[in-house]
């Protein structure tokens, strides 16, 4: 498992997480093992647990928001709503437009 510093893939972290949750070892072993700050596979632990109390992916890589299958849905049929909002707003602005002309 190779890791850039200061980035840790998601497969990294999902690895250490596995590892702790399997062992019988503490995250300070694990952490000294892979080479990395236990403070870091701590937090992993952490997120890994509270990310997946609530049904949403544990480790989705930087600057992605993490989203249940249920509010990615919810901001995809916002999208769609405020499109068809701004569709309606046109169209009624033709329709304002043509009805003066006759």
């Amino acid at each position: 498992m190779t890791a850039s510093k200061n980035h840790y893939t998601a497969e990294f972290k999902e690895e250490a997480v596995r590892l702790v949750i399997s062992s019988q070892k503490s995250c300070a072993e694990i952490a000294r093992n892979l080479g990395v700050p236990p403070y870091l596979v701590v937090r992993w632990k952490q997120h890994h647990e509270q990310q997946g109390a609530v049904g949403r992916p544990q480790f989705t890589g930087r600057g992605v928001a993490a989203l249940s299958e249920q509010e990615a849905r919810f901001k995809k049929l916002e999208r769609e709503l405020e499109i068809t909002r701004q569709e309606r707003d046109i169209l009624k602005k033709a329709l304002a437009f043509f009805a003066k002309d006759h």
